[in-house]
């Protein structure tokens, strides 16, 4: 099995873990594998959630101009596509 040693944990915490362990009638390192393998099993925990990602970026968009000009801006920068205007027997 595989070792991890684990450096320069605060007084409190390793107080807490201490604790933790005692009341679970198990050794300090029996408790932190418990608390990995929660952890672990959970993956909405550490995985990363594309939705609130999105959301977060929710009224980050900074820019000086007004939304009107935003908009026109948008549409004069749009191209018409070609790809349709030749012979093409569907869309004839």
């Amino acid at each position: 099995m595989a070792i991890l040693q684990v450096r320069d944990i605060d007084d409190r915490l390793y107080d807490s873990l201490k604790a933790m362990a005692k009341s679970q009638n198990r050794s300090i390192s029996q408790e932190v594998i418990s608390i990995i393998e929660k952890y672990l099993s959970n993956p909405a925990i550490y995985k990363s959630n594309p939705t609130r990602e999105f959301i977060a970026l929710s009224g980050a968009w900074e820019d000086d101009r007004s939304a009107d000009e935003i908009i026109d801006s948008i549409k004069k920068s749009r191209k018409n596509s070609e790809r349709f205007k030749k012979d093409n027997v569907i869309f004839d």
